[in-house]
């Protein structure tokens, strides 16, 4: 796996390059062993401004998800972008009680289970892609990163 780490972010503090390649890897496994991927660790007006361009929304968000979509006919690993606000990490941690790092850990899974095709918008959806965090989660050593999910985590959804 080709892991690029975009430190763009102020913030001090945050996971190193092998805390990111971990987390990643654990969502992945080794089906994406030759696969790309850029993560970007961004501050609150980079992150607001994609909001607004990509989603339509004026705020900032904790992170955006961008799968990549190759031309018809053309073969690649590339599998996306995953972008992350730093400060908005910091905050809801604090916010939820749970460590930096168990948030960072929480906010890498969701974005790559995104570019995995993975979504949250349809209840049945969300049931699915909340059972997957919850499963990789535990493997890496956290908790659930949902208060309400320790049932679903008994039996998690594999792919």
């Amino acid at each position: 796996m080709e892991l690029d780490v975009q430190y763009v972010s102020v913030l001090g503090g945050l996971p190193t390059r092998e805390q990111f390649e971990r987390w990643v890897q654990a969502v992945l496994g080794h089906r994406y062993e030759k696969g790309e991927l850029a993560l970007r660790i961004v501050d609150t007006d980079e992150i607001k401004d994609m909001n607004l361009r990509y989603r339509g929304k004026c705020r900032p968000t904790n992170v955006l998800s961008f799968p990549f979509e190759a031309p018809p006919g053309i073969q690649t690993k590339i599998l996306g972008d995953v972008v992350i606000c730093a400060p908005v990490v910091r905050h809801e941690a604090r916010e939820q009680g749970k460590t930096e790092t168990e948030h960072w850990a929480h906010m890498v899974v969701h974005g790559v289970l995104h570019l995995q095709g993975y979504d949250h918008i349809e209840d049945d959806e969300a049931e699915v892609m909340e059972r997957r965090e919850i499963a990789i989660m535990r493997q890496l050593g956290f908790d659930s990163p949902y208060d309400d999910s320790a049932d679903e985590a008994e039996n998690p959804v594999e792919e």
